[in-house]
C-alpha cells in the first residue's frame, strides 16, 4: 500500500496532485467522457478505489476542480498505467508530466521494477512523454481500440528498480514546472487508489 502522508513532487503553478478520493469522481468521469471512447463508469472507478493494496490512483487538481487523474495497478515485480488523462483545456500545463512522475515514484516504493502500457498507434505525443519516463516500444496489439479502428502500441519500461532510473526521474522532476503537457487521452482501462495529499507548486 502507498504511504498517503508522503508528498512526492515539488509544487506546479497552483496545481495539486492529490490520491483519488470519491469525492473527486465526478469530476474524473467528466474528463474520462471528453477523452476515452469507451470511457470508465463512476461505478468502476469506485470499484477501484477499494482495492489500494494493488492500486494506486491520483487526481491534479486546480483548487478544487478536478484537471487530470491517472493510475496504475500491479502484481509484483509488475505494474500497468491504466489510464491517465487531462482536461483538454489544461493541456500544456505539465500535469500528465507530474502525474507520471508521481505514479512511476509510487510504483518503485511498492517494488515494481518494471512496468507496461498501451497507448494509441497514431498518439506520437504521448508515445514521446512515454519515452522520456524510459519506456519503449515492446509490440502491437491489433485493433486494440476496435471502437475506432486502431492498434496499440505495447510500451515497457524494464528499469525501474534501477539507481540509473531513479536519476531519470530526478531530473524530469527537475523541469516539471517548465515543460508542456501533451495531449495524453485515456492511455487504456485498468484501476485507482486511495493515500492523502501532495502539492505540486513553487
Amino acid at each position: 500500500m502507498i504511504d498517503s502522508d508522503q508528498v512526492r513532487i515539488a509544487p506546479l503553478g497552483a496545481v495539486t496532485i492529490a490520491p483519488m478520493r470519491r469525492r473527486h469522481l465526478r469530476g474524473v468521469v467528466r474528463i474520462e467522457q471528453q477523452t476515452n471512447h469507451r470511457p470508465w463508469s463512476m461505478g468502476l472507478f469506485a470499484t477501484e478505489l477499494e482495492m489500494p493494496t494493488s492500486r494506486y490512483y491520483v487526481v491534479a487538481l486546480d483548487g478544487p476542480v478536478v484537471v487530470g487523474y491517472g493510475g496504475i495497478m500491479w502484481t509484483l515485480p509488475e505494474a500497468h498505467l491504466t489510464n491517465i488523462a487531462t482536461d483538454p483545456v489544461h493541456h500544456r500545463r505539465g500535469i500528465g508530466k507530474a502525474m507520471m512522475l508521481d505514479l512511476a515514484r509510487a510504483a518503485i516504493d511498492v517494488g515494481v521494477t518494471e512496468m507496461t502500457l498501451e497507448v494509441r498507434a497514431s498518439n506520437s505525443g504521448a508515445q514521446e512523454l512515454y519515452r522520456r519516463f524510459g519506456f519503449a516500444p515492446g509490440g502491437v496489439r491489433k485493433n486494440y481500440y476496435s471502437h475506432i479502428g486502431e492498434d496499440a502500441l505495447i510500451m515497457w519500461a524494464h528499469d525501474m528498480g534501477t539507481e540509473a532510473y531513479r536519476t531519470r526521474l530526478e531530473g524530469l522532476g527537475r523541469t516539471t514546472s517548465t515543460r508542456p503537457d501533451v495531449n495524453l487521452g485515456s492511455a487504456l482501462a485498468g484501476p485507482p487508489a486511495d493515500p492523502s495529499t501532495r502539492r505540486i507548486g513553487p
